[in-house]
């Protein structure tokens, strides 16, 4: 727990210290932002602070900063320290300037202030690449909670079928997508912004008053594994299959960085009154979120090293995995145990009632919240590049129809395929951190026309290109290389990239003077 505790107090000082860094760097002033002067009543539309610091978390937590941290917490406290340095120095800073860059250009989305700083062909490429991945967020963020939804219900009850779920949350997905922002977002999302925060302090609580021996930064990973016998804990085979560099960066994704946080900032870029508010939403809601993420870590490091799991959960659970763990086709405990059924355990165990309440709000409501805001940033991105107002209804049904109906046919791919939703879920996870990678380049050129402290994001945007990068090369989803020739190939990239940049960073210097 002293390295919990340790990582904790890092957050927290980051915010305070190098957030306001950050915020000089930018230097806020007291301009009238989009909110006020594009108000129209539908997207423009000037919200109370705290609303939107609720909506912008919700936004880019989802179930996020939950189940990744619970896998990634497999890979012990590395996990700490990428949530940590991740948060403060990238994923924070990532945040704030795309925020606050969307401000500047009038609450311009993702490909607009990527043209403005790496010109129209990474536009293009990015305009698609954008829109591909906010459909892909909403396709798998309705079939998941379906089906938690639907075993919810006894297989008599009429709410029990899983396409049902499916209808009534696409539907939803319509309103909240063609409804101006404070009719639904506005009013429901702090509620559910609310419980996925009251969920993570009372489970920090609970850590507190357990004080359980949990992995630290400097003990030894085998020696911290409390389960006896200790092959039941399965992580070495897991991370064997999906070493630590650079797996864990891409399974702790919205705890530390995500690209996807770069298409919703601009939807509160919209609805912020102040630019002097941009560190409190856009920096804070990160590191908001990394607390959560480090939270959810140490439950899992509680769960599966500590040995928890025979505390929390029913005997007779026990007892079936402790039956199939002695086959030779039994599965482990990171096997058997999913991060959702973690989610409902810990809480419904540590919370009791109230507390499976609130799970089903963090598993069910948060990827439903992240679902309809990413297809609403879809509809504002394709609107912004074919230069077609949002105001009346009947243009925002003309972008929105074949969007739902590409959405539609997607989902019905992925329903089909028995291996769809991990397809689905592999492609996401990469595309979204690579769309980080061309966030941080774009601030970086930022940073260097104005002559300011580029090296804040110049380092980040290098790290995510080799993370990327190294992936694609390795993995068996993409070119499945040997190991050592992908880390290989991913140090020569990023070799290049800084080359590139460096080359850029002369010329744009040489024609300020």
């Amino acid at each position: 727990m002293i390295s919990f505790i340790i990582s904790l107090v890092a957050l927290l000082g980051g915010y305070f210290i190098y957030g306001r860094y950050v915020e000089r760097i930018f230097g806020p002033d007291d301009r009238q932002t989009p909110a006020v002067a594009m108000a129209d009543g539908v997207d423009y539309i000037k919200l109370p602070n705290w609303k939107v610091f609720m909506i912008q978390f919700l936004n880019i937590a989802g179930t996020g900063p939950i189940f990744g941290a619970i896998m990634g917490a497999w890979y012990g406290p590395w996990a700490y320290l990428w949530i940590v340095l991740g948060c403060i120095f990238a994923g924070s800073v990532h945040d704030y300037f795309m925020g606050m860059l969307s401000v500047r250009h009038g609450g311009a989305s993702l490909p607009e202030i990527i043209r403005e700083y790496l010109g129209n062909n990474a536009k293009r490429v990015l305009l698609v690449f954008t829109c591909f991945l906010l459909i892909m967020v909403g396709v798998v963020f309705v079939y998941s909670p379906a089906l938690i939804l639907g075993d919810m219900f006894p297989k008599t009850s009429m709410f029990s079928g899983v396409l049902l779920w499916i209808i009534v949350i696409f539907l939803y997905y319509v309103l909240a997508t063609l409804m101006p922002i404070d009719k639904i977002i506005g009013k429901f999302y702090p509620i559910f912004a609310f419980a996925l925060l009251f969920m993570a302090a009372a489970l920090m609580i609970c850590l507190f008053i357990k004080m359980p021996a949990l992995p630290e930064l400097w003990s030894n990973l085998q020696d911290s594994n409390l389960n006896n016998p200790k092959s039941i804990l399965g992580t070495d085979t897991f991370i064997q299959k999906n070493p630590l560099f650079p797996a864990l960066f891409l399974t702790i994704a919205c705890g530390a960085i995500s690209g996807f946080h770069a298409t919703q900032s601009p939807l509160m870029a919209r609805c912020i009154g102040s630019e002097k508010m941009g560190r409190k939403i856009f920096y804070g809601s990160m590191i908001t979120e990394g607390v959560v993420a480090l939270i959810w870590a140490t439950v899992s490091a509680y769960f599966f090293y500590y040995g928890g799991w025979r505390e929390v959960c029913d005997p007779v659970v026990v007892n079936n995995f402790l039956e199939q763990s002695g086959k030779p086709e039994g599965k482990s405990l990171v096997q058997y145990f999913t991060a959702p059924q973690v989610v409902e355990i810990i809480c419904s165990g540590w919370l009791g009632t109230f507390g499976a309440i609130i799970a089903i709000l963090g598993v069910v409501a948060a990827p439903i919240t992240s679902g309809d805001t990413a297809l609403r940033s879809a509809r504002l991105i394709i609107a912004e590049a074919l230069g077609m107002e949002q105001r009346t209804i009947v243009k925002r049904l003309l972008i929105a129809i074949p969007m739902f109906i590409a959405s539609i046919l997607l989902l019905v791919w992925q329903i089909e395929n028995p291996n769809g939703f991990n397809t689905i879920w592999q492609y996401f996870g990469w595309a979204n951190q690579t769309l980080s990678v061309f966030s941080l380049w774009t601030i970086t050129i930022y940073l260097t026309q104005r002559k300011k402290p580029f090296i804040i994001t110049l380092i980040p945007a290098l790290f995510m290109t080799m993370i990327c990068s190294t992936f694609l090369f390795v993995s068996q989803q993409a070119f499945g290389m040997d190991y050592r020739l992908g880390v290989c190939l991913g140090v020569l990239l990023v070799v290049g990239a800084l080359v590139l940049f460096l080359v850029k960073f002369r010329s744009l210097y040489g024609s300020a003077k």
